[in-house]
């Protein structure tokens, strides 16, 4: 038999999408042409590469909100990747979008966060003297550090995904990091608020942070009062509100109505003001922060410690400290930093 039957059999799905679909077809390509493969369109192998890459193993002990938790039911980095995967496709598939396209970009969104969340974003930023996003380190750990640092090599339509997959705080679909080039990375974008809303509040009650009952009236009102009646609420108003990116109306955009959108504002302002800089997550956030300058400032000190996995040797030593850090689990920083004599790292248990 040929096996390239499979690969026009699949093409052949994606072309049935909406007109307003991303086809791995008509993709802009990779940076380095590469034979095709007979069983997966180029969407699938992206999102086959991004699952076995060292980096998105280690998201399994990376920081969501809640740093080095020791509890078993916290949600981590690898948990949340995985939950926003899970929306996006619902919802690319309840659209007749590419639905490889969006998990692929959903898979590698948040890989180039560093250990302890936003604090050791936030931590790098004021290190290294260019910046850190982590949206933008997602793609240089995509494009460039993986596979011995040649990069996987993926599709720009993935790539562009990831970068833009960033939100800023005034509003749920803020555009500080630009607009994705496809309506399925619209899609992970916003799949990215409704996982870690939900997901948020979650292990906010558990740590006894906030109750159910604390949230605001427009939540309860109008997106529900569980876990699954929230989900379902957020997921079901975009796809009715987004119904013209099937085919079926002009101005495909993915979008909110405009009463859920306001509620889901209001949800995200009051976890923002509740949770995410609330006096004990953000003590645990500030010791997070010292540790990952202690390690960046003593690995720019011995830049032959860097390990030559998570670098690049013809780069400044400041970047390649800042890639070397940023990679490292938050248990693995934390013993690192205390056989190392960081007072932050001592003694903390993980």
């Amino acid at each position: 038999m040929d096996l390239f039957d499979v690969r026009r059999r699949l093409e052949a799905l994606e072309s049935n999408l909406s007109p307003y679909a991303a086809r791995s077809a008509t993709s802009r390509g990779r940076k380095r042409p590469e034979p095709p493969s007979p069983l997966r369109v180029e969407f699938q192998r992206d999102r086959d590469r991004i699952l076995h890459t060292k980096a998105f193993r280690r998201l399994k002990h990376k920081t969501q909100v809640f740093i080095a938790p020791t509890q078993d039911h916290f949600v981590t980095r690898l948990t949340h990747t995985l939950e926003v995967a899970q929306v996006a496709r619902t919802i690319a598939r309840a659209l007749n979008l590419n639905e490889d396209l969006a998990e692929a970009a959903a898979l590698g969104h948040d890989i180039g966060h560093g250990p302890f969340g936003h604090a050791g974003e936030e931590a790098l930023a004021e290190c290294l003297p260019e910046g850190f996003r982590h949206n933008y380190q997602s793609v240089r750990v995509l494009d460039r550090l993986e596979n011995g640092g040649k990069g996987l090599n993926l599709t720009f339509e993935v790539l562009d995904a990831v970068e833009k997959s960033s939100k800023a705080r005034e509003d749920i679909f803020a555009e500080g990091w630009g607009v994705p080039v496809t309506l399925e990375g619209q899609v992970v974008k916003t799949a990215d608020a409704i996982a870690y809303l939900n997901h948020d509040i979650l292990d906010a009650v558990r740590a006894g942070i906030i109750t159910e009952d604390d949230l605001p009236d427009s939540t309860k009102r109008l997106i529900g009062r569980s876990h699954a009646e929230r989900l379902d609420t957020l997921i079901c108003d975009i796809v009715a509100a987004s119904w013209s990116a099937t085919g079926a109306g002009p101005d495909p955009v993915i979008r909110f109505s405009p009463e859920i959108h306001a509620a889901a504002n209001e949800l995200r302002e009051f976890m923002f003001q509740r949770v995410y800089m609330y006096d004990d997550t953000r003590r645990e956030a500030e010791r997070g922060k010292r540790i990952v300058r202690f390690l960046f400032e003593y690995f720019v000190r011995h830049p032959n410690e860097i390990s030559p996995d998570y670098s690049l040797p013809e780069d400044s030593v400041e970047r390649r400290a800042a890639d070397y850090v940023s990679g490292m689990t938050d248990r693995f920083a934390i013993r690192l930093a205390a056989s190392l004599g960081c007072p932050d790292a001592i003694g903390w248990q993980v």
